[in-house]
């Protein structure tokens, strides 16, 4: 049986099951049925319970900790090779372990590449995911890499807020490229914080290089974890006279006391996306879904069409 273009199969990891639903419902495909046997000791099996011979499928599911989503998605690429899956396309809306792009000192993975070599092992014959911690990360993979930008998602947000005297700020050194992006395109001015690490997570100094007085700054970042550096960069600023200031930040981590310290901040509020769902509801936190970005790409992707279209920068 010949299988038409439209005919692809969308399936969800269950960390991700909420963000996969909207984005079949986005693309207009029922989301197909995976069913899972879970063992005693927390070994678990998926099984497609469709014929998926010569489609391509569309397996949904972010890696964000634990290493269970990781290892999910993983069964499942493996799972749709067996059963003579056409193409397998991994959508990733959070790359975990992309913090582990290079060896910063001696003795220490390259996580990141590590994973890109599984996925490729495991089948997946393309990849599809959004803001990447680091850009040259698609140099890891063999295969085709989709990288989305969440800025299609935000920018058009912070246009509807109509902000006046808006500073665009990057909460550290290595994300100045991103926010110099994000000013070229909202014609805004740009400052940059520096900041000393005692170790990871914890911020032992940070200084503002640029001028924030009487300025509606607007932090960008491609991830909040502990929310840190966000929440200091916001003290910071407020103290230089700053008269508001937001986050942007794709990937939601949130974790230890990031949802407390968000809530006692001085930030107006932290945008972000459904890339991970929140632990939380929280009232300073407004999520952005990022579902018709990633079904409006597999669309063209399954249609063989340019996506340049879906780039703002």
């Amino acid at each position: 049986m010949k299988y038409a273009l439209s005919d692809a199969k969308l399936f969800g990891c269950r960390q991700s099951m909420d963000l996969a639903k909207a984005i079949a419902e986005e693309y207009g495909a029922e989301l197909g049925q995976v069913n899972f046997t879970t063992f005693s000791d927390g070994e678990f099996q998926p099984s497609f319970e469709e014929s998926i011979r010569g489609r391509r499928v569309f397996l949904i599911g972010s890696t964000h900790p634990s290493s269970d989503h990781l290892m999910e998605l993983m069964l499942m690429i493996d799972a749709a090779k067996r059963a003579s899956a056409r193409h397998i396309t991994a959508v990733i809306p959070y790359f975990g372990w992309a913090r582990q792009d290079r060896k910063d000192k001696p003795r220490v993975p390259i996580g990141a590449k590590m994973i890109a070599k599984i996925l490729e092992s495991a089948g997946a014959t393309r990849i599809i995911t959004m803001d990447l911690h680091a850009d040259q990360i698609q140099g890891f993979f063999e295969k085709p890499v989709d990288h989305l930008f969440g800025s299609s998602l935000f920018i058009p947000y912070l246009k509807s807020l109509n902000l006046e005297n808006l500073t665009i700020a990057s909460p550290d050194m290595g994300g100045s490229k991103r926010a110099y992006a994000y000013s070229k395109t909202l014609e805004s001015d740009v400052v940059v914080c520096y900041k000393q690490r005692q170790k990871a997570n914890i911020i032992s100094h940070m200084e503002l290089i640029g001028n924030v007085e009487g300025q509606n700054v607007v932090l960008v970042d491609d991830m909040v974890d502990t929310a840190g550096t966000l929440t200091k960069a916001a003290d910071v600023m407020m103290e230089r006279g700053a008269k508001s200031v937001r986050a942007i930040c794709t990937h939601a981590i949130l974790s230890g006391n990031a949802y407390e310290r968000i809530e006692n901040s001085k930030l107006d509020e932290l945008i972000v996306t459904d890339s991970i769902p929140l632990k939380q509801k929280n009232d300073k936190i407004r999520v952005l879904s990022c579902a018709g970005l990633f079904a409006g790409v597999m669309q063209s992707v399954q249609n063989n069409q340019s996506i340049s279209s879906n780039f703002i920068m």
